[in-house]
């Protein structure tokens, strides 16, 4: 079975590694993008056995390393981190090599957000890093344990009680960090939402239904309030993924 991404429009050819690239690519990296990156089910489930690699296929592996690739930052829930059992974050070579020929870092920043800071300072995320990661956390968080993750981590404290995602995006952009990807979890995706922060959304949607009991890519507190994003392009895959992208008008 051929695999790879074809465009559902103007044809259903199969498209090139650097089309996909170019299909992905903004027109201006200055300017600041919150870009998330999700996998869901045909019925909306966001997991399958608590991980998301269940929905996963190939193709969305090959794009969320491309994604990576096109990132300043990865930003990630400390509670995702551990249930995906996230290493340092490397990029494999061929993608190092294409971000030295654009004149970026060979691999992007990992910035993990996390109030409470249940973190551990010498956990391969830290240790393995091959760029030091940022923590982004409250100052209702543990002094000692910010100091502890200081040794391995730029640690940044954006709001009071809880993260102040819109102060956190700034400091990233202020650090020279404007574009963000957004791995989850849910929580975080739901209050990027909430704050009105998603300027973009690459949707994978497997086809699989998952059943009851499984959580949607957003979660936290409900919200009347909805944010519109419009349709930029759907890839599809032969084994019946397909690869949405929805942005800011």
């Amino acid at each position: 079975m051929r695999r790879g991404f074809t465009a559902e429009q103007p044809s259903s050819t199969e498209m090139t590694g650097e089309e996909v690239i170019a299909a992905y690519a903004v027109p201006d990296r200055s300017v600041p993008r919150v870009r998330a990156n999700f996998v869901t089910s045909l019925d909306g489930a966001v997991t399958l056995d608590g991980l998301s690699g269940g929905l996963s296929n190939k193709d969305d592996q090959e794009l969320l390393g491309m994604l990576r690739m096109l990132a300043d930052v990865v930003l990630v829930g400390a509670g995702t981190l551990r249930a995906e059992q996230y290493n340092g974050l490397r990029l494999r070579k061929t993608r190092r090599e294409w971000r030295q020929e654009q004149g970026w870092p060979e691999n992007p920043v990992l910035a993990i957000v996390s109030a409470r800071l249940e973190l551990d300072p010498h956990s391969s995320v830290f240790t393995e890093a091959p760029v030091r990661p940022i923590v982004i956390t409250c100052e209702s968080s543990s002094a000692d344990q910010r100091q502890a993750l200081a040794e391995v981590a730029d640690v940044l404290v954006c709001g009071d009680e809880i993260v102040d995602l819109k102060a956190a995006v700034a400091a990233l952009v202020k650090r020279g960090l404007p574009q963000i990807l957004c791995e989850g979890g849910p929580h975080l995706l739901g209050s990027l939402t909430s704050a009105d922060l998603v300027d973009e959304l690459c949707l994978t949607v497997s086809p699989l239904l998952a059943g009851p009991g499984a959580r949607r890519i957003t979660d936290g507190i409900a919200s009347t309030q909805a944010h519109r994003l419009d349709p930029i392009h759907v890839l599809t895959a032969d084994d019946g993924f397909l690869f949405l992208r929805y942005g800011r008008g």
